[in-house]
């Protein structure tokens, strides 16, 4: 919150993107285009036939690629000297994503009866080599030089791999043969990735812009400084709360702590907390976001398809990692406030909450009909577009803002903008899908992760760490998921884990890379936020998040936390885990409820109780106990006697 705002005045900050390119024509072309494609997806969603003929998956794929991979060019520069211009050339670029989509939609039916992905006319492999190019240089301006890199070598990977050694050996293609493969294919620019955004990710994403559009984001903000502004340490926990909820639409890390860090961090600079904590704990938040039911950004729709099971599924084993992860953050901000002596906001600054909940209640409302269209209804689907319609009216009957015909423009272009980014990645991700898959490196990846395991699962989940961890650098959430699924996945489930335990275990490791050093990307983002150091506020977040490093491998080995088991085992191992996530954040941060301070002995046995309590088991749930009671009594004792 700014200096300057006062108590029911909370102003999100704008997020910086390459936004401002989108003026005047653009502006409307992208509000136009954006639309379109929105009305096409639904249109293919529920069969409308709004279009007269049904349109075959193909072409639907192609139209959808060219209204939104085309804005790409208009809304992200090529050069940073092109921020707030659309150059000619951009303008050509945008001209012809639209005429050879057109072109392979227009013969989206011939594509698959002919099989034009193995044998194509000259022609075809032409246009299909234009689209390789375009998804190549959008995937650069969208997702950044280190993804582009690793796209587009994965890209002419096909045409070498009969000179790889190994494992990474395949059948060569030759040049005609790949771009027929990557550009008419089902594997690769409109695989599973493409696939994914087309049945489920739109309509999310346009409920995400609703929310943000009626001014559901202020109402979260205002909700959790509401909630948590007068706690000890209070701009700390509304920052883990609205990085949470804002993460959790979005799934991007760093828009995330652009956005909502602009407020939060200078806020627990205001109380006390030091800039390189408060950049951390918005990095941890920020980070977590995509590990957040009920959306988890794109990551967990893709999931779903590549588990081939419901969606609701995925995010019901989400969710207690998910609270954990959170708990720790916010344990950890109680526990450094109580010690440090930092109390809350002013009370001007803190909206009162009935009145806040009297604003926005339909908000609420809103997420929790989606969430029960998801869960109980099972309509992953139809579930965005009714809670949208249903938000929409809402906040025209009882909303503070109006939303008319401005709203919907607002909307369309707030859409828009977030669609283009998810389908300008994502169609360059397919390139390694597709490349994966034609070679059969990626199966030949894991049968190879296998035999160096030699049946310990140990030993692969932390080959498997080490591989997420490191492929993670530099990705976006989404990236990075996509990748380790495809080469990664296929091992720990073939080693005997639980298949949605082993991929949420995989996005948890690829994501630590964002609040870890040497990358530690979202570390970085905060620190300049905060005026921080860079590197320290990278090893402050890797700490704050510690617990990240140890959930993975226990939710994969012991899926009870992941709901799946007896209801008395999961009660049981969720109950310990929360005890342990408890003495965790108290050990790491040096107090104790009921004690106060406490010294580096102390903290080294709860922290050691800690891993007895996630550790499953009686035996170690009684040392973790033991432990635990061993520093409550040491220190009472210890007391008591220097008081004599």
């Amino acid at each position: 919150m700014s200096d300057s705002a006062s108590a029911g005045e909370i102003k999100l900050a704008p997020e910086d993107g390459g936004r401002d390119r989108l003026a005047g024509p653009a502006y409307w072309l992208a509000a136009f285009m954006g639309s379109a494609g929105v009305l096409l997806t639904v249109n293919q969603t529920f069969n409308l036939h709004l279009f007269g003929q049904p349109i075959i998956d193909t072409s639907f794929y192609y139209l959808l690629l060219g209204l939104f991979l085309s804005l790409a060019f208009l809304a992200y520069p090529a050069r940073k000297a092109d921020r707030l211009a659309i150059p000619w050339y951009d303008w050509a670029l945008f001209a012809a994503t639209i005429l050879a989509t057109g072109y392979l939609a227009w013969h989206g039916g011939r594509i698959v009866a002919e099989g034009w992905d193995l044998a194509a006319p000259t022609e075809a492999i032409v246009v299909a080599g234009i689209i390789c190019l375009l998804a190549l240089e959008g995937v650069r301006r969208a997702g950044g030089l280190v993804l582009f890199v690793l796209c587009a070598v994965f890209a002419v990977y096909p045409m070498f791999a009969g000179d790889m050694p190994g494992f990474l050996w395949g059948p060569s293609s030759g040049l005609a043969e790949t771009l027929s493969a990557h550009g008419m294919g089902v594997e690769s620019i409109i695989g599973v990735p493409m696939r994914t955004v087309a049945s489920l990710l739109v309509g999310f994403l346009v409920f995400g812009s609703a929310l943000v559009v009626t001014g559901g984001g202020e109402f979260f903000m205002a909700l959790a400084v509401a909630l948590m502004g007068r706690t000890r340490g209070g701009p700390a926990k509304v920052a883990v709360l609205s990085s949470g909820f804002f993460g959790s639409l979005s799934g991007s890390v760093i828009s995330n702590v652009v956005t909502t860090g602009q407020m939060t961090i200078p806020t627990m600079k205001r109380v006390g907390y030091p800039a390189h904590y408060a950049g951390a704990v918005e990095a941890c938040a920020s980070t977590g976001g995509a590990l957040m039911p009920p959306v988890m950004g794109a990551v967990a729709f893709i999931m779903a398809e590549f588990l081939n099971v419901p969606y609701s599924t995925v995010m019901l084993a989400a969710v207690v990692p998910a609270l954990l992860y959170y708990g720790a953050l916010l344990l950890q901000a109680d526990h450094y406030a109580a010690r440090n002596g930092l109390k809350g906001q002013p009370a001007a600054e803190i909206p009162p909450l009935l009145p806040v909940l009297k604003r926005g209640w339909h908000f609420l409302f809103s997420l929790g009909l989606l969430t029960y269209l998801l869960l109980v209804m099972k309509q992953e689907a139809l579930a965005p577009y009714i809670a949208t319609a249903v938000l929409i009216g809402t906040t025209i009957v009882f909303g503070d803002k109006r939303f008319g015909l401005a709203g919907l423009r607002d909307l369309a272009i707030d859409a828009t903008r977030n669609i283009v980014n998810i389908v300008a990645i994502l169609a360059g991700v397919g390139f390694i899908v597709g490349s994966l898959s034609y070679t059969g490196v990626g199966g030949a990846f894991s049968r190879e992760l296998l035999q160096f395991a030699g049946g310990n699962i140990y030993l692969l989940l932390i080959l498997g760490a080490l591989t997420s961890f490191i492929l993670g650098m530099g990705m976006t959430a989404s990236a990075c998921y996509i990748f380790l699924a495809i080469t990664l996945g296929p091992a720990l489930i073939g080693g005997g884990l639980n298949p949605i335990g082993a991929h949420l275990f995989i996005l948890y490791w690829g994501l630590i890379s964002f609040i870890t050093p040497p990358v530690a990307l979202a570390a970085i983002a905060a620190a300049s936020i905060a005026r921080a150091d860079p590197w320290r506020t990278g090893i402050w977040a890797m700490r704050l998040g510690l617990i990240n490093f140890v959930l993975p491998f226990l939710f994969v080995l012991n899926p009870t936390l992941i709901l799946i088991g007896t209801p008395l085992q999961i009660v049981h191992d969720v109950a310990t885990a929360c005890f342990a996530v408890w003495l965790l954040a108290a050990g790491l941060e040096g107090w104790l409820y009921g004690i106060g301070a406490i010294g580096w002995a102390s903290r080294l046995l709860l922290i050691a109780g800690a891993l007895g309590l996630l550790v499953p088991g009686i035996a170690t749930d009684l040392i973790g106990l033991g432990l635990l009671a061993v520093v409550y009594l040491g220190n009472l004792l210890w007391r008591r006697r220097a008081a004599i």
